[in-house]
């Protein structure tokens, strides 16, 4: 006897049951999202290189380029008219010496301090920010000051990121944000703007939550900043560690940061959660670094995902778990795709 399709029996449904009638339509979908994305909320992370005219591709960061300080202007001159808001500077040496103390971090005619000028000249409502590390700079590609055996000197790094800092905005930065992980750089360098006058003048962003992982090739590759020797895991934090992650959150806050970073954020949306509740009074950026970028145009290039869904997807991921800012190099795309009658593709 040939099977058939069965059914229960025909019951009244549960009026707190109905949910669907709630998310219908486009609209009432987009209704549904607790937390909106807005291109206020977008920084975009830019490469510049101390050759003035270069415009090269990064190999393993599809879609994205390298700029010298002479092509980033054009470039953001057109990310600019569709509603930029905010960018964050990482400078890359490929032709200037690199030492053991980082010098050209903050030379005036180094990639970072050009760009800054640069930028404050021609786009004056752009927010510019840099981020402040000595791995681009220093010729063992660590993060801070050795000692003679090879280990972080704490308190020489501290001294010389905060001067790198202070540079920065003496330059025009809007804002410096050190991602070196140095125990007590956010106090040292807020001491120093105090001292030159620009404390007022210039915000804070701590990357109090950076964790050491496997997520940050692509941008070394871009930026030639790998260690020479060892690894960070003395000075970023164990993927594991997130108590020590709302330690160092609370560190921060106490020393002067005006917002906080959590970087990588797609494996870290409990440590994004957290800084929301634990720093609820300040700003929290979600980072979407280099690797996770990689991950998602990899997954569509074989047609796994769709890209623009699932860039959506884990932007919204972030902003449920309470950021308010994201650094991403999707960033380009979302400046097109919130413009769009319906842009949310779910």
């Amino acid at each position: 006897m040939p099977h058939t399709a069965e059914y229960l029996p025909a019951r009244a449904t549960n009026i707190p049951s109905i949910l669907q009638g709630g998310y219908n339509t486009p609209l009432t979908r987009t209704w549904q999202h607790e937390r909106q994305l807005s291109k206020n909320m977008f920084i975009y992370p830019l490469c510049v290189s101390d050759r003035p005219d270069e415009e090269v591709p990064i190999p393993s960061l599809p879609h994205i380029n390298r700029y010298g300080v002479n092509k980033l202007i054009p470039y953001v001159a057109g990310l600019v008219k569709k509603g930029l808001r905010a960018v964050i500077i990482f400078g890359v040496l490929l032709d200037t010496k690199k030492d053991a103390e980082g010098t050209p971090a903050d030379d005036p005619s180094g990639p970072v301090i050009q760009a800054v000028k640069a930028l404050r000249k021609h786009f004056p409502d752009l927010f510019v920010m840099c981020d402040v590390c000595l791995c681009e700079y220093t010729s063992h590609g660590h993060c801070g000051i050795l000692y003679e055996d090879g280990t972080i000197n704490n308190e020489m790094s501290i001294r010389r990121i905060a001067a790198v800092a202070v540079n920065y905005a003496k330059a025009g930065a809007h804002c410096v944000a050190p991602s070196d992980m140095m125990d007590g750089r956010v106090k040292a360098i807020k001491e120093g703007l105090v001292d030159a006058g620009l404390a007022h003048k210039v915000f804070v962003m701590s990357y109090a939550a950076k964790f050491s992982g496997n997520l940050y090739g692509p941008f070394r590759d871009a930026a030639g900043s790998s260690p020479s020797h060892g690894d960070r895991k003395c000075y970023q934090l164990p993927s594991g560690g997130a108590g020590l992650a709302r330690r160092a959150m609370k560190r921060d806050m106490s020393e002067g940061t005006d917002a906080i970073i959590v970087k990588p954020s797609t494996f870290y949306l409990d440590v994004v959660r957290d800084a929301s509740n634990l720093c609820a009074d300040y700003p929290v950026c979600a980072y979407h670094v280099s690797g996770e970028y990689a991950m998602l145009w990899a997954a569509a290039e074989k047609n796994v995902v769709d890209l623009k869904t699932i860039a959506f997807e884990a932007h919204y991921g972030f902003r449920r778990a309470g950021a308010r800012l994201i650094i991403s190099y999707f960033t380009p795309y979302f400046l097109d795709w919130l413009d769009e009658d319906e842009p949310i593709p779910m």
